[in-house]
């Protein structure tokens, strides 16, 4: 009958977190809060981390409520991203130049991807890769 707070780096399918608060609940847990360090994973990166496509992420279907309903959570908070770059040791993000990469939470590639809309995720990557011969 315990309340537990649950504190995790990330949610990016939320397929993890629906799975932990419910091994909670089954070991008797009277509520479940679960608090993520960093901002909603909206966007795909194609800069080498392995995030899914959009359509695959949490945060890019779902609203806060919706998020915390399909974990099955009493409750769930984010980092903000200027809480993100204020750990950083940043007064905020600076909106035109960010100093880092950030384009997963906020959807500001760092390089124009032309054709985004043309091809899938996976061909993305193909962009990256140097071309021989």
């Amino acid at each position: 009958g315990k309340r537990v707070v649950l504190v995790d780096d990330s949610i990016v399918r939320g397929t993890t977190s629906l799975k932990i608060v419910q091994m909670m609940r089954d070991a008797g847990a009277a509520e479940v809060h679960l608090r993520v360090a960093s901002p909603p994973t909206r966007h795909s990166c194609f800069y080498g981390v392995d995030t899914p496509e959009r359509t695959k992420l949490l945060a890019a279907k779902l609203d806060l409520g919706g998020m915390t309903d399909f974990i099955h959570a009493d409750s769930l908070a984010f980092v903000s991203i200027d809480g993100l770059y204020k750990a950083l040791g940043e007064a905020h993000r600076a909106d035109i130049h960010p100093r880092y990469c950030d384009a997963c939470f906020t959807g500001d590639y760092p390089t124009t991807l032309t054709d985004q809309d043309e091809m899938q995720p996976v061909d993305q990557f193909a962009l990256l890769e140097e071309r021989v011969g």
